[in-house]
């Protein structure tokens, strides 16, 4: 079986069966670690359906499995990008608002990283946001299924709503960093998914983030850009990208002319060429993810590859992951990662594999 060798967190996309959710699976996972779940929240984004508000950023419901030691096992969260299987069965009502739970929304980040300080994920939406009312000398507004706040001008800072009929069954599970026996570790946490009847999501991805520090240099950024542009149908067809998964895109245009751009090496190279990355238009959304890389305080310090198809078993994971870290290995090489030639079209793996061989390990 394919080991790995580099620090790998993973994010799992799963999908609960109608009737379960996430907690049910942190329930299980935490009972037979002797350990326990932490209710928490969750941080993403949605378009606004209301006008002149471009996008809502919401918490939603998670939970942290810890073991024994209370050392962290999993973080287990909604994926908004899941979505194909919510559709609902004809003539089944579904009700928001699952076990009462509920979503907080802002329109502005920074007020809801405040939010979230502030609340108890645990509390009942009508009081949640007492809290926040607090902080600005006003009262939460309660309504039958909703509260708001405003501050005392009449701005709203926060909403708590029922959670979406549901929003409940997407199950992102993931893990802290793995040092050793990756494998292993996540069928800890999929061998009870499979049990309890959590499958793979029509949009599933598994993301991988391994370290960034290694490709702040000029020569292994560049390879990282030519490894996810040009080889990128050879990547996509060896490793089985799923077509349906969403968010994902070829890396920007004016990245790989950057790239080609002599640079010389050393710090002060890498920060001029991160500060000109970060101009070319560069989202999480691809491909591989790069924007912490680059970015002046990273808040994740990792460079994501989010092109491996949604999966349930850890063995075939790492299977995948092994041939992903091969080939990262080969960008810290100084050599440029030349371009594909007509063999890759015909075996896309094994160019990958014959590309992966000068490794630096």
């Amino acid at each position: 079986m394919d080991e790995l060798t580099l620090r790998t967190g993973f994010e799992i996309e799963l999908l609960a069966p109608a009737g379960s959710d996430r907690q049910a699976l942190a329930d299980v996972l935490a009972a037979r670690a002797g350990g326990s779940v932490r209710r928490s929240f969750h941080a993403d984004s949605q378009p606004s359906p209301v006008p002149g508000v471009s996008v809502f950023r919401h918490l939603s419901p998670a939970f942290d499995v810890l073991d024994a030691q209370g050392a962290p096992m999993a973080h287990l969260v909604d994926d908004i990008t899941i979505e194909a299987d919510l559709v609902p069965v004809p003539g089944s009502q579904p009700r928001p608002g699952h076990r009462g739970w509920y979503r907080l929304l802002s329109d502005d980040a920074r007020l809801l990283r405040l939010v979230e300080r502030l609340v108890d994920a645990t509390a009942p939406l009508p009081t949640v946001l007492d809290p926040v009312a607090d902080l600005f000398g006003v009262r939460a507004d309660v309504f039958p299924a909703a509260a708001r706040v405003n501050d005392p001008t009449g701005a709203t800072i926060a909403v708590a709503l029922p959670l979406p009929p549901g929003r409940e069954r997407p199950c992102e599970v993931v893990t802290p960093p793995l040092t050793q026996d990756h494998a292993r570790v996540l069928e800890r946490l999929l061998a009870p998914a499979r049990e309890l009847g959590f499958t793979v999501p029509q949009e599933a991805a598994v993301h991988l983030h391994v370290d960034a520090a290694p490709y702040r240099r000029p020569t292994a950024f560049a390879n990282l850009v030519r490894l996810f542009t040009h080889w990128r149908e050879p990547l996509w067809a060896a490793l089985g990208t799923n077509p349906a998964c969403r968010r994902l895109a070829p890396l920007p245009d004016a990245l790989v002319a950057l790239v080609a751009e002599p640079w010389p090496q050393g710090d002060d190279a890498w920060s001029g060429l991160a500060e000109a990355a970060r101009a070319t238009g560069l989202t999480k959304y691809a491909d591989v993810n790069l924007v912490q890389l680059v970015a002046t305080r990273p808040v994740r310090d990792t460079v994501e590859v989010r092109i491996l198809p949604g999966e349930i078993d850890g063995r075939s994971i790492v299977r995948r992951a092994a041939l992903v870290e091969r080939l990262l290995l080969r960008c810290l090489d100084p050599a440029p990662l030349p371009r594909p030639g007509s063999d890759a079209a015909r075996d896309p793996r094994a160019a990958l594999e014959d590309l992966a061989a000068v490794a630096v390990r």
